[in-house]
């Protein structure tokens, strides 16, 4: 798929050039080539020649979307991304369509995706593509299909170039704006805050060296974990778990489903979460609700329940290692010393998923909330990131592709979750309904990614089918699953007693902390 080019290579075609990351040549390994597939919905009918000339002005500008994929040397090794003049009118497809002899819209449109997905980006020219469907489906008037090749950038860098090529529907001078996010400090910066406030210089130094011990504990836990996991340690053989020692399947379907964020936020201010704490519980409850279907279809001796309690099911969760989320202009995103890097800045955690059968929903919420809360307290994504850098570098791409394909093979499923705009924007013009995004090329046969915006969450699923006939089904269990939470969190009503005493013993425990270090003063 690579082009070969002759040694001399011109002085000024040099001055354009720039090696792949490390992460980018993984991604064109045979084992994965991944891609990034987003489907866009729209209020209004899309003009192509008002994309087109959207994308001149914008998108061709950004080096990575002017660039083609060049290689040389043995067996194509030296790979790089040269300047090339770009015809955006070849990267803008238009089919043609007559929705007048389609019965089903919305199938015909997870069936585009699905024969899209099966075709290579054509490396003579920019990896990316822009489908545009006049499709009326049941939740939007017209559709586009943005496909890019991951080695391209990650999914925070495709959303922030998207994102700043769009402007607020209510006022189309101003970029979108994102909910404000705290990002979650490390333990040595939290302390640090703490101890300017007039903490006992003892007691600031005893915490310190206890949550140092704590981050330490959890990162040596999740390296052994995915040195494990890497090794032998495997999930177990589930209806939604795809066998990579079979050749990878070239059917794949995405299927999204658009739930309300306003109940999702109620969830997480009553249980003092945050969205992907509710996301991730709810996630954990369908998929035990779906399972518990799946396994009472088969004719077995063990009840479901007992079946779901031996169950080891684990996810690479996906993390953002960008130290701001923000907005940025599309100069600013490749400028040296910019926070908001361009390319392939993100690592991943082992997040395992406690399957069972709940009396209570919200006991989901809770294991949910405390696992990824440890993992929030480690440096394990940075390690993968880094890990994954260095054997491309040692050992060559075959080797780290090998060994990345076995450790993502041995967990079951992909999961990420990514914050959109609070309020309605427009695509050069076009305003959007949803925004549906996934990535393939893993081994996995259920990939979920959750997409915010205004205030709806669209939750996206790709799967192959041979492994998960039914995707529709898992959507429905996913609402099914957030309604009963729901419901669990009015029925809590007013804190409990339990909540109160809890509440109490905080504030006790703060008042000694701060009696302590007076009477330390004093002496």
């Amino acid at each position: 798929m690579e082009i070969k080019t002759p040694g001399n290579i011109l002085e000024d075609e040099k001055e354009d050039e720039q090696p792949l990351s490390p992460a980018a040549r993984l991604f064109h390994a045979p084992e994965f080539n991944c891609n990034i597939i987003s489907v866009i919905g729209s209020k209004s009918k899309i003009d192509p020649d008002v994309i087109i000339r959207g994308f001149q002005q914008t998108f061709i500008r950004h080096p990575r979307f002017s660039s083609k994929l060049v290689s040389d040397g043995d067996n194509g090794q030296n790979q790089r991304w040269v300047r090339t003049n770009v015809v955006v009118e070849d990267h803008v497809i238009v089919p043609e369509i007559k929705p007048q002899n389609i019965e089903n819209t919305d199938a015909f449109l997870e069936d585009y995706v699905s024969d899209l997905m099966k075709i290579p980006l054509d490396t003579s020219k920019p990896l990316w593509e822009v489908h545009i469907l006049d499709l009326k489906t049941s939740d939007a008037e017209n559709v586009a299909v943005f496909k890019v090749h991951h080695s391209v950038g990650d999914g925070m860098s495709m959303m922030s170039l998207v994102l700043a090529c769009m402007r607020k529907t209510s006022n189309p001078d101003e970029l979108p704006s994102l909910p404000y996010q705290k990002r979650s400090s490390s333990s040595g910066s939290s302390l640090l805050t703490t101890g300017s406030r007039g903490d006992s210089r003892l007691l600031w130094l005893v915490k310190l060296l206890w949550m140092a011990v704590i981050l330490g504990l959890n990162t040596f836990c999740d390296s052994l974990d995915i040195l494990l996991t890497m090794l032998f340690v495997k999930d177990t053989e589930t209806p939604i778990k795809g066998d990579f020692r079979s050749s990878k399947s070239k059917q794949l379907r995405l299927v999204h489903r658009t739930v309300s964020l306003d109940d999702i936020k109620l969830i997480k201010n009553a249980m003092d979460m945050t969205v992907n704490d509710v996301v991730l519980g709810v996630t954990q409850a369908s998929l035990s609700r779906y399972l518990e279907r799946r396994y009472g279809e088969k004719e077995t001796k063990r009840k479901p329940k007992n079946l779901l309690k031996r169950i080891r099911l684990r996810s690479a969760l996906l993390v953002n290692l960008r130290p701001t989320t923000g907005i940025q202009d599309l100069a600013d995103m490749m400028e040296k010393g910019s926070k908001c890097w361009w390319g392939n800045r993100f690592g991943y955690v082992v997040f395992p998923f406690s399957i069972a059968l709940r009396n209570d929903p919200l006991e989901h919420l809770k294991t949910a909330h405390k696992t990824i809360n440890r993992k929030k307290n480690s440096f394990g994504a940075m390690l993968t990131y880094v890990f994954c850098r260095i054997i491309v570098k040692s050992l060559g791409i075959e080797v780290a592709a090998t060994i990345i394909n076995r450790l993502m093979s041995n967990t079951t499923m992909t999961f990420s979750n990514m914050v959109g705009p609070v309020e309605e924007v427009s695509f050069y013009g076009h305003p959007i309904t949803y925004i549906a995004s996934s990535a393939y090329g893993h081994p996995h046969a259920l990939t979920i990614h959750c997409q915010s915006y205004m205030n709806k969450m669209t939750i996206t699923l790709l799967v192959d089918p041979t492994v998960i006939s039914d995707p529709h089904q898992l959507c429905d269990d996913w609402e099914e699953s957030l309604r009963s939470i729901k419901a669990a969190v009015h029925k809590r009503g007013s804190p409990r007693l339990w909540d109160y005493l809890r509440l109490l013993s905080n504030r006790v425990a703060w008042l000694l902390y701060k009696m302590a270090g007076i009477i330390y003063k004093m002496l």
